[in-house]
């Protein structure tokens, strides 16, 4: 969910900090419009597997055009992020099962994909940022966390191999407390710049709630975070999951501290 997809220098920030999306019918409908290009949109209705919060998420149905589009990408990335994963899907019921985690905490999203981890962290009170490559991603997120959580997230759109300065500049550097990521680990390539950019964003201290379904690519960065001595614990997700292909993914939402 969420890997760059277009300008691989491309960076669009639209404020930092929740705000309260004011008249939502006429917000839906720009964002709406906003995203004709994609259209068809179809919604996924979504229970999650133990808290049991439903969500409406909408996600574009021709995959096979944004697939031709990603050919003339210069870093090659698959449009990933138009995907509902069920590692989302664990990552934002753990939010919801433990809310104090994000309440009232300034929190970053790490490939915010179709926008329901962000949802469910934004109902659970955090004040997030959501970041990702593809800026259809970007607006995708704003509309499902508008229409299922009340209020849209901040969005800046970042390269991992080249973060914003804005960015790593936020809390005057010192990184965020609480740092969301769902199944952002599709490629060996995208580990060492992943776990650099964990270095850089995540406080001293800090967590990262990371949730993957067992890609290699996963368990070389959890080696490397176990090497630089980041430590946590760890949890499976067995679904249901709303994809019947999906039923046999097993995911773990892991919780990371960095020393």
């Amino acid at each position: 969910m969420g890997n760059p997809r277009r300008n691989p220098s491309a960076d669009d920030a639209s404020g930092f900090g929740c705000a309260l999306a004011e008249g939502h019918p006429a917000q839906l409908t720009r964002l709406r419009r906003r995203l004709g290009h994609l259209e068809p949109l179809a919604e996924v209705a979504v229970t999650l597997p133990r808290s049991g919060e439903t969500y409406g998420i909408l996600r574009p149905l021709d995959v096979d055009r944004l697939l031709e589009e990603a050919e003339r990408d210069p870093e090659e990335q698959l449009p990933y992020w138009a995907e509902l994963w069920p590692s989302g899907i664990a990552l934002a019921d753990a939010l919801s099962l433990e809310p104090e985690v994000v309440r009232g905490v300034s929190a970053l999203e790490l490939g915010c994909g179709l926008g329901l981890t962000a949802a469910a962290a934004l109902r659970a009170g955090a004040e997030l940022l959501a970041t990702d490559y593809a800026p259809e991603a970007l607006l995708l997120t704003r509309l499902n966390c508008l229409a299922n959580a009340g209020r849209e997230p901040a969005t800046l759109r970042l390269n991992w191999r080249r973060p914003s300065p804005k960015l790593l500049a936020t809390h005057g550097g010192a990184g965020f407390p609480v740092v969301l990521a769902a199944d952002v680990l599709y490629e060996e390539r995208d580990v060492e710049p992943l776990f650099r950019l964990a270095g850089q964003v995540v406080a001293p201290g800090g967590l990262l709630w990371l949730a993957e379904p067992g890609r290699r690519a996963a368990a070389r960065f959890l080696a490397l975070a176990r090497a630089a001595g980041w430590d946590g614990s760890a949890e499976a997700w067995d679904g249901p999951w709303p994809d019947p292909l999906d039923q046999r993914v097993r995911v773990t939402v892991h919780r990371l501290r960095r020393p």
